[in-house]
């Protein structure tokens, strides 16, 4: 695939859609610039999506794990059949797999079901998500400031240079904080039409949506709750006593929801759910495989995947909350932000993707900085410099969005180690075990074998062979004569992959 000539065409695809959806955006028709918006936003999720192979991290253990759970929904595993001993608290190569919630999981699954166990239909239910999201968030955007607040923080959302790489599945942590982000945004979006019409339905869709967002990425979700109760106690329309009952709607609801699985795993899978409980904990005390950072990483980070200019933003709309702390539509997204960044921030470990739930919020502050800038613009005298500050504010996030496509560098999408992975899966092997081969998890998704890095020992091959499984070694010119020498052994020479980082 020519990278450089898709990659162009879509971006004037999607820069066309943008174009003309800003277009009707100032004769204030927002169903059809949101419409292109989100045309606009698939042109670039499609392109990007495109890569036809498995990511290193995280992808590849996501994919496996998806592909397994068409077998047995109930029973994630990363080895599927482990024919060698493993330490079941390695989660990058055991059997029994609790190191993610199963929602995301689940949802692959059921995407590779319809479409067929391939790297698209992985990543269309992430595609999917964010383009209903790009509406979700201006919905909220409308309700809690106005229509044109909306309509911007949309767009920045829907060209965000963090959250295309993230549903593509080319940076850590990928689908799964895609489904985390997006049934917060749900849940967010519920909470305002409960506040607008005032129907206790309202409440359970809540409750069972912020029990989506547990089943997709654990407790932060209930970062919700202190925003439902800000924006129902701005409504104004419900006494204290309504307000307790349909919060205690939502938290029956959402325990409803997330409890069963965690119960099941803890009564079927004792061992690796105990395991990965406490390991879940030690990423507050602790910073994991090397993802540490100080207390400044996230205020650091937002720059990168936000903006330069996403400081201007944050620090006025944090003033202007807490200047008039009555308005609590105000004081709802500075939490949504302010929580999360304040909680992650004292964490040990830190991923940039962390935050992308409360991503949404920063977007409401840009745009409701960038028209109150508009406002001042013909009050001063020297309008140029608002002119600078407001272009920067939106050209700075589309350049790092342009980066991340990767449209003007080399990649080879449909690499070789892909190809001969395909093509050795159509030979069939009978109870097959592939060694010798570095990127097993990669292997296994694309066939049906259990693949191992190292090389068998005499015994190991021995045991194989009497239980009836064939023996298949990677030849990468450097066999020992032990395996060369036997012809009880298939050899077969695969293409190296070589890891590509995007």
């Amino acid at each position: 695939m020519n990278n450089l000539i898709f990659g162009v065409l879509a971006l004037i695809f999607s820069s066309t859609l943008y174009y003309w959806s800003w277009r009707y955006q100032q004769k204030e028709r927002y169903w059809p610039a949101i419409t292109l918006i989100i045309a606009g936003g698939l042109g670039l999720y499609f392109y990007t999506s495109a890569d036809f192979f498995l990511h290193y991290w995280d992808e590849r253990y996501h994919a496996l794990v998806a592909k397994n759970l068409l077998n047995h929904p109930l029973i994630p595993t990363l080895y599927d059949t482990p024919v060698l001993p493993y330490d079941f608290r390695d989660w990058q190569a055991n059997h029994i797999w609790l190191h993610k919630q199963p929602l995301a999981l689940w949802g692959m699954a059921g995407s590779m079901w319809l479409f067929g166990v391939n790297e698209i239909a992985l990543r269309i239910p992430s595609i999917a998500l964010v383009a209903v999201a790009i509406y979700l968030v201006f919905a909220i955007g409308s309700y809690l400031f106005s229509k044109k607040t909306g309509y911007l923080a949309a767009f920045l959302f829907s060209m965000n240079g963090l959250l295309i790489p993230l549903l593509s599945g080319r940076k850590a942590t990928d689908h799964v904080d895609i489904f985390f982000m997006f049934f917060i945004l749900l849940s967010i979006y519920l909470t305002v039409q409960f506040c607008r019409k005032e129907n206790p339905l309202y409440s359970f869709l809540i409750g069972f949506s912020i029990g989506l967002a547990i089943l997709s990425k654990w407790l932060p979700a209930l970062i919700v709750l202190p925003i439902w109760l800000l924006l129902v106690g701005d409504s104004e329309k419900f006494s204290l006593k309504v307000t307790i009952t349909n919060l205690g709607i939502i938290l029956v609801t959402l325990t409803i929801t997330f409890l069963p699985w965690q119960l099941y795993i803890f009564s079927v899978f004792p061992q690796e759910a105990a395991w990965e409980s406490n390991y879940n904990f030690h990423h507050l005390i602790e910073g994991l495989e090397g993802h540490s950072g100080s207390v400044f990483y996230y205020l650091n980070r937002i720059r990168i995947n936000y903006g330069e200019y996403i400081y201007l933003p944050l620090g006025w709309f944090t003033w202007k909350s807490l200047k008039d702390i009555s308005n609590r539509k105000r004081l709802a997204v500075l939490i949504w932000f302010m929580l999360p960044f304040l909680f992650f921030s004292m964490a040990k470990t830190k991923m940039q993707a962390y935050l992308l739930f409360a991503a949404p919020a920063l977007f409401y502050m840009t745009a409701e900085f960038f028209y109150a800038l508009v406002g001042l613009r013909d009050r001063y005298r020297y309008r140029w410099v608002f002119n600078v500050i407001l272009v920067l504010i939106i050209i700075l996030p589309i350049r790092y969005c342009v980066e991340r496509l990767t449209v003007f560098e080399f990649m080879d999408r449909n690499p070789q180690w892909v190809i001969d992975l395909r093509n050795l899966n159509k030979e069939k092997f009978e109870s097959g075990v592939l060694f010798n081969y570095d990127h097993p998890i990669e292997a296994m998704f694309y066939t049906d074998l259990t693949v191992y890095p190292g090389l068998p020992t005499n015994d190991a091959i021995k045991n194989l062979r009497q239980q009836g499984y064939t023996i298949i070694v990677n030849d990468d010119g450097n066999l020992p004569h032990h395996i060369l020498a036997t012809d009880q052994i298939v050899k077969v020479e695969l293409a190296k992959n070589k890891d590509p980082e995007l």
